[in-house]
């Protein structure tokens, strides 16, 4: 089997799916899309993706059948059930819907508000992107650091990096990327820190990536 990753140096959605793989030890190959270039918009990848966003993950089987899989966190859930250990989700059902919860604290309520689409439609209407965007990311960090204290132990939930874990990391990185200080949530800055003492995270992170730009 072949993995494809098309993703984007400092696309957080693309981060999380670049954790995803090392945290299951899965070798891919790196595909950069430049999104500030509008590679997104290329025909070829749009038939892949025809949300024209990153990241997306194309699989080839070995007897040829290929398929791709877009948004990240349905990547995230795929690779955790096509290849189970270790698990990005916990076993338990309560702890399963709280992992996805935090997850999509980040997905849904801070990531599309700093996406590159919309901070240029900020600032194609006369706004601060990250003026702007500031507000919202402070506000949803504050809600996953309450929403994660009843279970996090050494990662978001539990013991174990999980799928929220997967999500937060990126999200801090781009937390200090829009200059939002997150310094009175000591939670998540030691939850951030004990990830990226793991190869999976610090290997993913947007300066490590290949088509980084400084």
């Amino acid at each position: 089997m072949k993995l494809v990753l098309h993703n984007y140096w400092r696309s957080s959605a693309s981060q999380r799916v670049r954790i995803g793989l090392g945290l299951k030890g899965l070798a891919f190959e790196y595909v950069a899309v430049n999104i500030v270039k509008r590679d997104q918009f290329a025909d070829a990848y749009r038939a892949k993706n025809p949300m024209a966003q990153v990241p997306t993950l194309e699989l080839t089987e070995d007897d040829g059948t290929c398929i791709a899989i877009t948004q990240s966190l349905p990547i995230l859930e795929y690779l955790d059930e096509r290849f189970p250990t270790p698990a990005l989700l916990p076993r338990e059902p309560y702890l399963r819907a709280r992992a996805r919860g935090l997850a999509e604290i980040v997905n849904a309520g801070i990531q599309p508000l700093q996406n590159l689409s919309t901070t240029n439609a900020v600032k194609a209407l006369g706004g601060d992107p990250p003026a702007w965007v500031g507000p919202f990311i402070a506000s949803g960090l504050a809600a996953y650091a309450a929403a994660a204290a009843d279970v996090a132990g050494a990662f978001s939930v539990g013991d174990a990096p999980t799928i929220a874990d997967c999500c937060l990391v990126p999200q801090l990185a781009s937390a200090r990327r829009f200059a939002v200080d997150y310094s009175h949530l000591p939670l998540l800055a030691d939850i951030e820190a004990r990830c990226l003492a793991l190869p999976a995270f610090a290997g993913a992170v947007p300066e490590a990536q290949p088509d980084a730009v400084a």
